[in-house]
């Protein structure tokens, strides 16, 4: 079974632009703290980690698919740097007026990348900072994860909900090992609860 929690880009790794405005080049891109570390933990802990991004700026005709491909490139190698291995990459270039299935809130990035990963779905986390990331883990089968911002409170549609990315990481591995501590404590109950077979039962 191979687990892995999908993370959208901008506003959970790197810093957003203003509303209307892309990263463009990647003298843009700034990242966020914690984002190393999270990545880091995530894979300790044995999950894949997989970006899953909307880039409408491609079909804006601000970046070219070459010169995207070439940003997301040396945020993987910026980030394998340090230990922080980022598994793959899945992006949607289309404008939001497209009826295509990989702009999320539709899963097709999710789907794509499980199929590419053998990636059991049920089992994996998606962690964005918008609705439409949300609904695009649930309709993928995902637990998920909301990174707030300053001026939101909560949101009643994700399982988790932090402030961000590494906070989100170590509440969804706490999560983890206590589901894991449970499922380790049930088996030791049904094992108890089995009857002993005939020939192992003392003779008087």
């Amino acid at each position: 079974m191979i687990r892995a929690t999908f993370l959208d880009r901008d506003g959970v790794i790197n810093r957003k632009m203003p509303e209307g405005s892309y990263v463009t080049r990647w003298e843009e891109m700034a990242f966020l703290p914690g984002a190393t570390e999270a990545i880091f933990l995530l894979h300790g802990a044995g999950f894949r980690v997989i970006v899953v991004s909307n880039q409408r700026c491609v079909a804006k005709g601000l970046v070219t698919v070459q010169e995207l491909e070439s940003m997301h490139r040396l945020m993987c190698e910026k980030f394998a740097a340090v230990g922080a291995t980022i598994d793959g990459v899945y992006y949607c270039p289309h404008d939001d007026q497209s009826a295509c299935a990989c702009r999320k809130p539709a899963p097709g990035l999710l789907l794509e990348a499980a199929k590419e990963h053998q990636i059991d779905l049920d089992e994996s986390w998606m962690i964005g900072d918008s609705e439409s990331d949300v609904t695009a883990g649930r309709n993928a089968g995902c637990k998920t994860a909301r990174v707030l911002a300053r001026d939101e409170d909560t949101d009643k549609q994700a399982d988790v909900t932090a402030p961000s990315l590494l906070d989100a990481v170590r509440q969804i591995l706490r999560l983890d090992s206590l589901m894991a501590d449970r499922r380790t404590a049930e088996v030791a109950q049904a094992a108890r609860r089995e009857p002993t077979p005939a020939s192992k039962i003392p003779r008087r």
